[in-house]
């Protein structure tokens, strides 16, 4: 929700009450004012499995996360699939690389498993035609979640069947489709689907977290990417620097980078520039709306990155604090 509850329970505990305290976010409303949402959040864990390819992958009651990633959309179907390109598994999708690749039997005894990658098998179960009742038999998955999956898969099918159709391209976008996977379907590159889009408009807007789905006015620097109308982040005349996070926690990059981020922004601002930080990552200190002059919380991809810089028009990026995330960037930037 953007509600800063350790914050908020800190104050309780020496005796104030909720009516006695501005919520942080708006500045305007009481922090018993109850949180209003307009988007939506989908937080998927970040496992190590692609360093220990022979653990343990069935989850249970052990954490095997390392870290975790969250996106912020309009709809849960876009929340999801920037969530899960957010992960950094090579994954842009609700599917698995080499998925066409594995017979139906074996992708249906995958979902019955308990592990890191059934919601990618589960896709690749509907792309392939398995019914959503089959589907909750073997996985008690609510039906609520099933039908978001089906409707993301449908988008697939639509986008197929009508290449290089702009309105089903906006549809796609509206539903959070990266550049990549849209180009897969269209049998185009992705430098021709950016092309495409942007000649036609189709550009993101960016949308304020604020607690309150904008019914008290708030100044929180802290936003969201989606494909609608109204942008809510105000681009200022001052010279800014960009600083890309090092994303979800794992094996080889951990919260030492979010360390030297911090201080970077910090020393950025002593500089007398505008400091804004891209993230992915909730459990950082980088991703408090209050360190930097402002927070974009989206995945770390050159698409979603270079929507931002579109904006902005930063006078520099500094990747070298984000570790192997960021600097895989550098070049395409």
């Amino acid at each position: 929700t953007g509600y800063p509850i350790a914050k908020l329970a800190a104050k309780i505990a020496v005796g104030l009450t909720l009516d006695e305290m501005l919520n942080p976010i708006t500045e305007t409303s009481y922090a018993a004012f109850e949180p209003t949402l307009d988007y939506v959040i989908s937080k998927i864990p970040r496992f190590p499995f692609d360093k220990f390819e022979k653990g343990e992958r069935v989850l249970g009651t052990q954490m095997k996360a390392t870290g975790e990633v969250m996106a912020i959309g309009r709809t849960y179907e876009e929340s999801l699939l920037k969530a899960i390109r957010s992960l950094e598994y090579g994954v842009h999708h609700l599917g698995l690389p080499n998925g066409e690749t594995f017979d139906l039997d074996y992708i249906k005894s995958r979902i019955k498993d308990q592990d890191d990658e059934r919601l990618f098998f589960i896709g690749e179960a509907i792309r392939r035609g398995t019914t959503l009742e089959e589907i909750h038999e073997m996985t008690k998955i609510d039906y609520f979640f099933l039908n978001k999956f089906q409707h993301i898969i449908n988008i697939e099918h639509d986008l197929k069947a009508n290449k290089g159709d702009i309105n089903y391209l906006k549809f796609a976008k509206n539903y959070g489709f990266s550049d990549r996977v849209i180009a897969h379907r269209f049998d185009m590159t992705e430098t021709e689907v950016h092309d495409l889009r942007v000649a036609n408009g189709i550009t993101p807007v960016y949308k304020m977290v604020d607690t309150c789905a904008a019914e008290f006015e708030s100044a929180t620097p802290y936003y969201y990417g989606t494909y609608e109308y109204e942008n809510e982040s105000t681009v200022t005349e001052k010279e800014k620097i960009l600083v890309l996070g090092s994303g979800p926690i794992r094996i080889g990059q951990g919260v030492e980078f979010d360390y030297a981020t911090v201080h970077a922004v910090w020393a950025i601002q002593q500089a007398g520039y505008e400091a804004i930080i891209v993230n992915n990552n909730p459990e950082t200190v980088s991703t408090d709306f209050s360190i930097s002059d402002k927070l974009y919380f989206e995945p770390l991809t050159e698409e979603d990155v270079m929507n931002i810089i579109d904006l902005e028009q930063p006078k520099g990026v500094v990747v070298q604090f984000g570790g192997q995330t960021a600097i895989n960037l550098a070049d395409k930037l």
